[in-house]
């Protein structure tokens, strides 16, 4: 992993935090079965830069997040199915509010899918499962997620609607991509699930997607004159913190950069952030990347 030092321009806007609706976990750390040619943190088989957050360190969390008025609580990695405490954790976080746990799917035989079965039938509020899939057919999404990834993680969306789950499914939307709405829906249809929730989403020019396709330009940073009369609701910033294993920051986008690390609890990580990170500009651009909601790209 390559930390991101860099220092908040001077003109950099500085953005509120309105409540914290959201809180993420980084529960998978940096750990991934897969090694994605797009990883905006390049997670991988080998990448242990932030470790796996245990049962204890989560309801630490998540008892200080029922004091701020939490709402909604999001799982990643990493790939979150690694980690073999993540039932326990889901059960303590169904008993305070709706989760979703983001996963390639290729890690869900029937054991775990029956469990997270049992899990939403025996929670008062709703679980939700993001799977990513990087393009409409194996020759799309392979080169980018590896070989036979399509295949295996349509497997697990086949057992994920098995189980009754109506799983979100999200793809980057890479450059010169020809693929959209309609090649994503036929595949999915395909594969049995009739009426898909899919979400298209832009690249994010750091970790491996820097170099598998080039970086931001200088240009590509906000400004306070930018942020006239846009709505910031829009960002995940404005209602979200992400917690790792090693703290508290900002969004999930930018565990990599120090500058971002906010403190070691959610109190301590209140505070306004000044968007001086190139990728914030993708969040400008775009709105709700991170979240379930559907983006919207904003207007040139």
């Amino acid at each position: 992993m390559e930390p991101l030092a860099i220092a908040a321009p001077p003109d950099a806007p500085l953005q509120p935090l309105h409540a914290l609706d959201h809180l993420w976990f980084q529960v998978g750390g940096t750990l991934c079965n897969l090694e994605c040619s797009h990883c905006f943190i390049s997670c991988g088989p080998d990448n242990r830069e932030f470790g796996m957050m245990g049962p204890a360190e989560v309801e630490r969390l998540l008892e200080e997040s029922k004091r701020l008025g939490v709402k909604e609580y999001y799982f990643t990695g990493g790939e979150p199915f690694l980690n073999r405490d993540l039932p326990a954790i889901l059960e303590m976080t169904l008993r305070l509010g709706p989760a979703t746990v983001l996963t390639n799917a290729t890690l869900l035989p029937e054991r775990t899918l029956a469990a997270l079965r049992r899990l939403d039938e025996a929670s008062p509020y709703s679980l939700e499962i993001r799977v990513s899939i990087d393009g409409a057919c194996a020759a799309t999404n392979d080169p980018i997620r590896g070989p036979g990834t399509f295949e295996m993680a349509m497997q697990g969306v086949r057992g994920l609607l098995r189980h009754g789950f109506l799983p979100i499914i999200t793809a980057m939307q890479a450059d010169g991509a020809t693929e959209g709405f309609e090649e994503f829906c036929a595949a999915l249809k395909a594969a049995g699930y009739e009426r898909p929730r899919l979400k298209l989403i832009p690249p994010l020019r750091i970790g491996r997607e820097a170099r598998r396709s080039r970086g931001y330009t200088a240009s590509e940073r906000l400004s306070a004159k930018m942020m006239l009369g846009y709505d910031d609701s829009q960002l995940l910033c404005s209602y979200s913190r992400m917690a790792t294993d090693r703290g508290v920051y900002v969004c999930p986008i930018l565990i990599e950069s120090a500058s971002a690390r906010l403190g070691d609890t959610l109190s301590e990580s209140l505070a306004p952030f000044p968007l001086g990170h190139s990728a914030c500009y993708s969040c400008y651009l775009y709105g709700s990347i991170c979240s379930n909601a559907a983006s919207a790209q904003r207007p040139a």
